[in-house]
C-alpha cells in the first residue's frame, strides 16, 4: 500500500500519509462540478494532495482559468508528501498547500473560495486502533463534521460549492447539521458497489444557495472488477486501466 499509486497524468506517493489513495478520492474528485466555473479552489484535509491534483487536471484540460488551488493539512508528513506530490505534478506552479489546523486556516484566512471539497475522516465508531496517525486520519473526531461545516461556511463565496463525500449511514445527519450553517444541498448521488448491494457512499454538493435537489445513484461495478459505463465515463481520465 505505500507503492506509488499511478494515474494517467500524475503519481501520487502515499508512503507518509496515514489515508492511501482509495476509490472514494477518486470518486469526489472526478465527481466534483466544475461547471460553474470556479476561480478559487480549496481542498481541505488535503492528505497525498489528490483532490487537489485531481481538480488540476480536470482544469487544465478544460481550459478554465482558475487563480487558486489551495490545499491544508495538518499532519506534517502529509503535508510535507503533497507538497512533493504537488511539486512533481504538470501543475507545479497552480497548487499550494498550507501547514495549519483548520480553525486556524479559517481564522486567519479573509479570502473565500468558489469551491471547497474535502474527503473528511468519517469513523464515528468509538474504538481506536494503535496507530495513531491513521485514526486521526479516519476518525471523525479528527475534523467533526460541525467543525467542518462552521469552517466552510466562513471560507465558501456567496455563489460558491462545497463538495464532499461521506457515509450513506451519515448523510442525513451531515445534511441536517448542514442547515444549521445555512448550507443547503444542491446536487447528490447515491454510490452503490453494485446494483443490487446497499448504498454505500454518498457524493454531496451543498452551497448558501437553497434550490431543487438533483439527486442521482452511480453503480461501480456489474461484477467484481468489471466496471460501469457510468463508472468508466467518470473516472477513466484518471486511472491507467480505465
Amino acid at each position: 500500500m505505500n507503492k506509488p499509486f499511478k494515474f494517467k497524468a500524475f503519481t501520487v506517493q502515499q508512503d507518509q500519509c496515514a489515508m492511501k489513495i482509495g476509490t472514494d478520492s477518486v470518486l469526489l474528485g472526478a465527481w466534483t462540478n466544475l461547471n460553474f466555473s470556479p476561480t478559487s479552489i480549496l481542498d481541505i484535509g488535503a492528505g497525498t494532495g489528490i483532490l487537489a491534483l485531481m481538480l488540476a487536471q480536470r482544469v487544465a484540460a478544460t481550459g478554465l482559468y482558475v487563480n487558486t488551488i489551495d490545499a491544508l493539512e495538518i499532519d506534517a508528513n502529509a503535508y510535507e508528501q503533497c507538497v512533493d506530490n504537488f511539486e512533481n505534478s504538470p501543475w507545479a506552479d497552480a497548487l499550494f498547500c498550507y501547514h495549519a489546523s483548520l480553525e486556524e486556516f479559517a481564522e486567519e484566512i479573509d479570502d473565500t473560495y468558489d469551491l471547497i471539497i474535502s474527503n473528511p475522516p468519517f469513523y464515528s465508531e468509538n474504538y481506536k486502533t494503535p496507530n495513531q496517525q491513521r485514526d486521526s486520519a479516519r476518525f471523525q473526531d479528527a475534523m467533526p463534521f460541525p467543525q467542518l461545516l462552521a469552517a466552510v461556511a466562513k471560507l465558501l463565496s456567496e455563489t460558491g460549492q462545497f463538495s464532499v463525500i461521506v457515509p450513506h449511514q451519515e448523510a442525513s445527519h451531515f445534511l441536517e447539521l448542514a442547515t444549521n450553517f445555512k448550507l443547503y444541498p444542491n446536487y447528490i448521488t447515491q454510490v452503490k458497489g453494485h446494483a443490487t448491494a446497499p448504498v454505500k457512499r454518498s457524493l454531496i454538493t451543498l452551497s448558501k444557495q437553497a434550490t431543487n435537489i438533483q439527486e442521482t445513484t452511480l453503480v461501480i461495478e456489474t461484477e467484481r472488477h468489471q466496471y460501469t459505463q457510468d463508472y468508466i465515463n467518470l473516472t477513466q481520465a484518471f486511472y491507467l486501466n480505465m
